[in-house]
């Protein structure tokens, strides 16, 4: 027998995998210890955890790997190589349809024209920011920021400055979060430049004082300077996405909750758990939110249904709460494919929004 690490080592599914595969009545244990949980898988089940590694890596639907699984030790083998073939020509018909689109797409970016003018300067900008504030705004923007490597744009944090105000963006596709500090000395037009996360972290930990900070921008060159530290880098050598359209939202239903207690909710409150492709097909576990009528926010349970419950997932909920850095927040509910907001109740600029994932399936 096997233990559900020692299946996970060996198959290459994740111990979160096997739990959803468990619960999904794909892969059922040999055995589940009735007292502690804890689930043993018989030998001869590594060959299907392996077989069913292989089907998530290529895409297949679950509801076909219930019947490849169901057909693959039988005798007759036919419908097993028919869900095959029949996924691998949906693959390639899928595969040709975005190829068509994507040289269609390209070609309107070799001739679109772009009005938008640069927000990089050859001149040399120095700002002057208050330490604990900047310190916040990272804080606040930090957990958002994407770490793909097929996404170097979005590897790093926005500085935007404009007047007297500096914004810090960093988004994942996921969520985004935005904060603002004050900064004196820039009097010029708007400026942006992305700071990769290793310098932002760096700048981080030179943010230790009360003291105020400098903050320059030579090329794509940015330095910051506290006391007689200093940690300085190149810039990201890309245009950040334009963050304000995604803030153009309606008005949604507004709810005040009291975090700690919110976020112990969360955390050990009731989840559904939802597989990921974007992840090589590890599930991870939503939290699913219902506003009652009296505008408090509950934990919608397994069975919940309804046209205004609003799914997230849990953890980026929980980095969510954890840097908004207060006692109370605000979350903000629109439809359930807006994203959920989450303000803070004295600094409506300082937000995070989570992109919502639906129930249907």
């Amino acid at each position: 027998m096997r233990s559900i690490g020692e299946m996970a080592r060996d198959s290459g599914l994740g111990v979160s995998a096997l739990r959803f595969y468990d619960r999904a009545g794909v892969l059922v244990p040999d055995r589940v210890d009735p007292v502690s949980g804890y689930r043993w898988y018989a030998p001869g089940q590594l060959e299907e955890a392996r077989l069913l590694a292989r089907l998530r890596r290529a895409g297949m639907p679950l509801a076909d790997i219930r019947l490849v699984l169901a057909g693959w030790a039988g005798a007759d083998t036919d419908l097993v190589r028919q869900l095959l073939r029949a996924h691998l020509r949906r693959l390639e018909r899928g595969l040709s349809d975005a190829r068509a689109e994507f040289s269609a797409l390209r070609v309107l970016l070799d001739h679109r024209e772009n009005p938008m003018t640069s927000l990089r300067t050859d001149t040399a900008v120095r700002l002057s920011l208050s330490g604990p504030g900047l310190a916040a705004a990272l804080d606040a923007v930090r957990f958002a920021a994407a770490t793909d490597p097929e996404l170097p744009v979005l590897g790093g944090i926005l500085f935007d400055v404009e007047g007297d105000t500096l914004r810090l963006v960093a988004t994942d596709r996921y969520r985004m979060a935005v904060a603002r500090a004050a900064a004196d000395g820039h009097g010029g037009p708007r400026l942006q430049v992305t700071v990769p996360l290793p310098l932002a972290d760096a700048m981080r930990a030179l943010l230790s004082g009360e003291e105020r900070v400098r903050l320059a921008v030579d090329g794509d060159r940015v330095t910051l300077e506290a006391g007689d530290r200093q940690t300085a880098g190149q810039c990201l050598g890309h245009d950040f996405p334009d963050y304000r359209r995604l803030l153009r939202l309606p008005a949604g239903r507004r709810a005040l909750v009291d975090v700690p207690a919110f976020r112990e909710a969360v955390r050990t409150g009731p989840a559904r758990m939802r597989e990921s492709r974007e992840q090589g097909g590890e599930p991870y576990d939503l939290s699913v939110l219902e506003v009652a009528e009296d505008g408090s926010v509950a934990l919608a349970g397994d069975g919940a249904d309804g046209p205004d419950l609003v799914a997230v997932n849990r953890a980026f909920l929980l980095d969510a709460l954890a840097a908004g850095a207060g006692d109370r927040l605000v979350l903000e509910f629109g439809a359930p494919t807006a994203p959920l907001v989450i303000r803070r109740p004295d600094d409506e600029h300082t937000l995070s929004l989570l992109m919502p994932v639906r129930l249907e399936d």
